[in-house]
């Protein structure tokens, strides 16, 4: 009993995770902060489509990200929450342009794919921890973004 945490997951691989999904909370962060910027900044005959579409994304990720933080803590650990490391950990990089329609849309499905791709690595490892809290919540957010890629992607073209 002593290698289970409190939910009864096997310690090491809670760590694991938790370590996984620190990655993803950095990423989501990040993401959030360039979402913001291009809702703030968009300029263009697309204004009003595009600024209502990233608020509606800025205000998914601020929850999705409230999820991840507390699914760290329901796993036994502490979720990061420092602006400096996330901009260490993330893949997803700070956007410098934010007020051109089309890149940031393009830049949004670059961020998306680099999200996809971790939450299925989290995927993977919540399967071997047998960790269904983890695993519905990253099949959720995978589900939800695929459709967000193929609309963006429909979008640009």
């Amino acid at each position: 009993m002593a290698k289970l945490n409190a939910i009864g997951l096997d310690k090491e691989k809670s760590k694991k995770l938790s370590e996984k999904l620190n990655e993803l909370l950095a990423d989501y962060s990040i993401f959030y902060q360039n979402i913001r910027g291009y809702h703030w900044n968009i300029k263009g005959d697309k204004f009003f489509e595009l600024h209502d579409k990233f608020q509606e994304l800025y205000e998914d990720l601020f929850v999705k990200i409230d999820e991840v933080a507390e699914r760290i803590q329901t796993l036994g650990h502490t979720p990061d929450h420092q602006f400096s490391k996330y901009l260490k950990d993330a893949k997803v990089e700070e956007s410098t342009e934010v007020a051109d329609g089309v890149k940031d849309v393009e830049d949004t499905l670059e961020s998306l794919q680099i999200i996809i791709t971790l939450q299925r690595e989290i995927l993977d490892l919540s399967a071997d921890a047998e960790d269904e809290g983890t695993n519905a919540l990253m099949s959720d957010y995978i589900r939800e973004q695929e459709k967000l890629v193929w609309m963006y992607s429909s979008y640009l073209n």
